[in-house]
């Protein structure tokens, strides 16, 4: 058994899961979760337009890490692996980020490429699941990237088939086209183009028509569900492998998207920090659905809250 603390530092939240790993009969390496933890520091704010991160949002990051480090030593982790994803790929001053998560947690941020990213978020993803459901179509909607992987359970071990990252999530498509409060129908109709169009460079790439089972991670599909289930507050036991139809989805998604930001703030389930950005996620969630229908004849998404950052723990086992 080891004790490992994984650190997710994506475009919207900063993440932390400190859990024992253990080698499962099956070849699996299983987790038992001793501390998870979420919180919403914006590190990709601004980057699509200026190319650089924001000195604000690199304070509210340290601020997290620095806690982050205490928990990982309180909980005894014996390894500590933290990776950084689209925000920081994509700034010119990340140099200011590698040296400030040096400093705070004493190792070195690793800035993961999308295939690698696509990975350990499946590996994360199918872990609970049944491998006589695969294959499986692994989708990960984050604030600046969407990954598309497709792969099985083979004897224990999760294979990965096809996979591609791509330059659209949450906070990219917000800042780029839902400039309004409610977005207008033009912005809400532009920024579907644009959803469509950047997720159409994955399906070129990835063959999701074999896929039986499509599995939703990160927030905005986990948001999604919580709504859906009319949640008071966010529940991750109630949102785990939950399944919502394709149209109880579109349901959901088209009420976000239209919505005021007063409006959303009136659902528990909806984690303030993500207020702002969850139209955008909600039309990238939709233009999936659509595709995934289109292309392998998927009716339903199975929501998993185990996902890049659960890959992390096990890949450092």
């Amino acid at each position: 058994m080891s004790r490992v603390a994984a650190i997710d530092c994506g475009t919207n939240s900063i993440r932390l899961l400190v859990a024992d790993v253990t080698e499962a009969f099956d070849g699996l390496k299983e987790l038992r979760d001793l501390h998870r933890e979420m919180r919403i520091v914006r590190l990709g704010k601004g980057v699509d337009a200026t190319g650089r991160l924001d000195p604000e949002a690199l304070e509210r990051t340290r601020a997290a890490l620095v806690d982050y480090a205490v928990a990982a030593r309180r909980k005894g982790a014996e390894r500590v692996r933290m990776v950084a994803t689209s925000a920081t790929r994509d700034a010119s001053n990340r140099e200011d980020f590698f040296a400030m998560v040096r400093e705070t947690l004493g190792v070195d941020a690793e800035i993961i490429t999308g295939d690698e990213e696509a990975r350990l978020s499946f590996i994360g993803a199918v872990g609970d699941l049944d491998p006589d459901d695969g294959p499986f179509v692994v989708t990960d909607v984050g604030g600046g990237s969407t990954e598309v992987v497709v792969g099985e359970l083979r004897d224990g071990v999760a294979e990965v088939t096809a996979a591609r990252s791509v330059d659209i999530g949450s906070v990219r498509l917000t800042e780029r086209c839902l400039h309004s409060d409610p977005p207008t129908p033009d912005e809400v109709d532009q920024a579907r183009r644009v959803a469509i169009g950047v997720l159409d460079e994955a399906f070129a790439s990835v063959p999701v028509e074999p896929a039986r089972t499509w599995v939703g991670v990160a927030g905005t599909i986990t948001t999604l569900s919580g709504i859906a289930q009319d949640l008071t507050r966010y529940d991750p036991e109630q949102v785990h492998l939950s399944t919502l139809p394709r149209t109880e989805l579109h349901r959901v998604a088209d009420l976000l998207i239209r919505s005021s930001r007063a409006e959303r703030e009136k659902h528990g389930a909806l984690h303030p920090g993500r207020v702002d950005v969850i139209g955008g996620g909600a039309l990238v969630v939709e233009a999936l659905a659509e595709e995934l229908h289109a292309r392998a004849g998927i009716e339903r998404i199975v929501v998993s809250e185990h996902d890049i950052l659960d890959g992390i723990a096990r890949s450092i086992a």
